[in-house]
């Protein structure tokens, strides 16, 4: 099994939130191949940068934050690029009245299919509405 991580497990590590303690557990345990997506990745980025506006992180913290980032993904996860096609198909998702999700999650997901790979999230709608589109879900 290889996960796919969404932003809502990665953003407590380097923006910590009340997710922080969780997100460290998930990733201390965790033994399986990791993909993180362009898409993953520059939500990171803007959690960060919102840290910075919000004078809660200097800007040489937030730096040195991105670059840990970066190097951790070269070094222990695959980067994955979001295509076209996964577009097209959170456009689908998300003109599905019954299932409840934002545009950024639906193309997780659509990703997440592309690949065959297991979504890691905390986001509970976003599980719920992965796993009603027939996505495997890691039980966090």
């Amino acid at each position: 099994m290889s996960l796919y991580l969404d932003a809502s497990i990665l953003v407590p590590l380097v923006a910590p939130d009340s997710l922080a303690g969780q997100a460290e557990a998930f990733f201390g345990k965790i033994k399986t191949p990791l993909s993180v997506s362009d898409l993953a990745a520059a939500e990171v980025a803007s959690a960060v940068s919102r840290k910075v506006r919000m004078r809660e992180v200097p800007v040489p913290a937030a730096e040195e934050v991105l670059r840990t980032f970066d190097s951790w993904i070269t070094a222990a996860a695959t980067a994955i690029r979001i295509t076209g096609a996964d577009i097209a198909e959170a456009s689908g998702y998300l003109r599905r009245l019954d299932l409840n999700l934002r545009t950024a999650d639906a193309i997780h997901i659509a990703a997440a299919r592309r690949l065959a790979l297991t979504l890691a999230t905390f986001d509970r709608n976003m599980a719920e509405s992965a796993r009603t589109l027939g996505v495997a879900v890691a039980e966090l």
